[in-house]
């Protein structure tokens, strides 16, 4: 985790399983949030029935086609499709006040990817960040690897995607296929323990308050879960 951060409280958002809607709704609602909780969020969730996720930019017709998963959602973040299976799902969410916001997008992706992997490290896992592409799979973003992914023997294991309005930086990411020696719960807390010594991060528990709640769940009944916006383009 190379990069450094102003703010050494964080906050730590433990979601558990959510419904595809309320999942991209949520991250949202926290990036609008950032200029009002001023600290930086780490989100851990996951899905309560298999679906599939795809980039802001991504023609939903194609997608259709590359993927028989379903739902789909459209995220609120770039990249490629990402199947919410049986991965392990994170957000990262930072104000403007943050070190991590007028990082160029690619210096993020690899901060953030850097941090993972120390984190795998942690608990005797050796991936590696790729250095470059290789039979990267248009559209879909775990066939093949781009420069800076995480990989694990032989196989992209770790992808993200980010957004970064006035508000401040969202970073979505999934860890797929994760190790099988691992557990989730571990990997969860290496990675508060790798920012804790490494960038000095103080971990808060974070619980969502009304007007947080209420329009993360506006999101997602009026944009998520709409056919009218995951199928814009």
């Amino acid at each position: 985790m190379t990069a450094p951060t102003t703010t050494h409280s964080w906050h730590l958002l433990q979601s558990g399983p959510g419904h595809y809607a309320f999942n991209m709704a949520l991250d949202e609602a926290l990036l609008h949030a950032m200029p009002r909780l001023g600290k930086p969020v780490l989100r851990f969730y996951s899905w309560t029935e298999p679906a599939a996720s795809f980039g802001y930019f991504q023609k939903y017709a194609e997608v259709e086609r590359l993927t028989l998963l379903r739902p789909l959602v459209r995220r609120p973040t770039g990249g490629g499709i990402v199947p919410h299976d049986a991965d392990w799902t994170y957000s990262l969410v930072f104000p403007t006040s943050n070190e991590w916001y007028p990082l160029a997008a690619a210096e993020s992706y690899r901060c953030v990817h850097d941090w993972i992997q120390a984190a795998f490290a942690k608990l005797n896992v050796a991936a590696e960040l790729a250095s470059s592409c290789l039979n990267a799979q248009p559209g879909q973003c775990f066939l093949g690897h781009e420069k800076s992914d995480l990989v694990w023997r032989g196989q992209k294991i770790a992808g993200a995607a980010q957004r970064r309005p006035r508000d401040g930086l969202l970073i979505q990411g999934s860890i797929q296929p994760p190790p099988l020696s691992l557990a989730k719960a571990d990997w969860q807390k290496a990675m508060c323990d790798i920012a804790h010594y490494q960038a000095e991060a103080e971990w808060h528990e974070f619980q969502l308050d009304t007007p947080l709640s209420e329009y993360a769940l506006q999101l997602a009944r009026q944009k998520y879960s709409q056919t009218s916006y995951n199928q814009k383009r």
